[in-house]
């Protein structure tokens, strides 16, 4: 999530009134469109150099050219569970002989204290079902994407936006089995290939020991919002980058998050944001608090704000921030 706030052009809102929570998939045109970062804004405002600014938040710096190639060469792409051919979309979400997807959207409070949020609840048979894909199938900073073309160029059931890892160049960052960045900077997200997910340490560790220790994927962003069933204490305190653009993660926002069940069953959430009478967004604590009450021990905070977006079956579940999806460098997705 990065500072300011981007230009908001709210949704409509529909009618809410006291709580409901229904089982639904919305299906409606997804709108393809890119916004730039406020990076270049600010830098321009307090004098910075419009090189460094360019140099920093806009020119693609390409560090692997094919994802795909990466996999295929790391052998990857063998060791991935072979995908099921029946599954089929319900009133409720997706089922397969492989995969179980149940999607709840629930809206609380009016006027100022309106909030929406999507929950899909997933099951799978085993853990390689959950994939990560980038933005044009490159690795590295500031390439993008609209996450709705990352998921049907994947053929996803189910997504949801990453940690935008090419908004900074630190952090562990493991991905369908394959190494791209070994920068150890803060408390990751790592999925694990016999199905268990745990928050962990990247200064503790290594990208090539978590691989060793059978690490699928790794998230890196944060914080951990939940914490054997608990919230911590002062996670609303807690800033996960400090660079220019980034400050700040707090306050009432727009949030994507991961929760954890138990062994390969676990919860992605959105929540929406920045629209009064719609929904006003949440804390990091009460982001904890929604993933405790869906019956999740682990919650983990993923970028947020405009980037929040929800995709199934290839449309846009939620609301997003912007009026529509931000692009950004990964997602994080059901394949089938």
């Amino acid at each position: 999530m990065r500072t300011p706030p981007d230009p908001a052009s709210p949704p409509t809102p529909p009618p809410t009134g006291g709580s409901t929570t229904t089982t639904r998939t919305r299906r409606r045109t997804v709108t393809r469109r890119a916004l730039i970062g406020g990076g270049v804004a600010v830098l321009a405002g307090t004098g910075g150099s419009a090189a460094w600014a360019y140099d920093r938040f806009l020119r693609e710096k390409v560090e692997v050219s094919s994802v795909s190639a990466a996999e295929e060469a790391a052998g990857t792409s063998a060791t991935t569970a072979a995908l099921a051919t029946d599954g089929a979309y319900t009133e409720t979400g997706y089922t397969s002989s492989t995969t179980t997807i149940t999607l709840t959207s629930t809206a609380t409070g009016t006027g100022s204290e309106a909030l929406a949020w999507y929950a899909a609840e997933i099951e799978v048979d085993d853990a390689s079902i959950i994939r990560s894909a980038f933005a044009q199938d490159e690795f590295g900073q500031n390439i993008t994407d609209n996450p709705s073309t990352m998921a049907s160029d994947h053929d996803a059931v189910l997504a949801i936006n990453g940690d935008y890892y090419g908004f900074r160049d630190t952090g562990i960052e493991i991905r369908n089995g394959v190494i791209y960045r070994d920068e150890p900077a803060r408390d990751g997200l790592a999925f694990y290939a016999d199905g268990h997910v745990e928050v962990y340490d990247e200064t503790a560790t290594s990208a090539q020991e978590l691989l060793d220790a059978g690490v699928w994927q790794t998230l890196s962003f944060g914080p951990a919002v939940l914490v054997d069933g608990a919230v911590p204490d002062g996670v609303e305190d807690i800033e996960i980058d400090t660079n220019v653009g980034n400050h700040s993660i707090q306050g009432e926002q727009p949030r994507t998050a991961i929760g954890v069940i138990g062994d390969n069953h676990l919860v992605f959430l959105v929540v929406d944001g920045r629209s009064e009478g719609y929904s006003r967004g949440v804390g990091l604590p009460e982001l904890g608090e929604i993933l405790a009450g869906l019956g999740c021990t682990t919650g983990y905070n993923l970028d947020g704000g405009g980037s929040s977006v929800m995709i199934v079956d290839g449309a846009i579940l939620n609301q997003p921030s912007n009026g529509g999806e931000r692009a950004t460098s990964d997602i994080l997705y059901v394949a089938g």
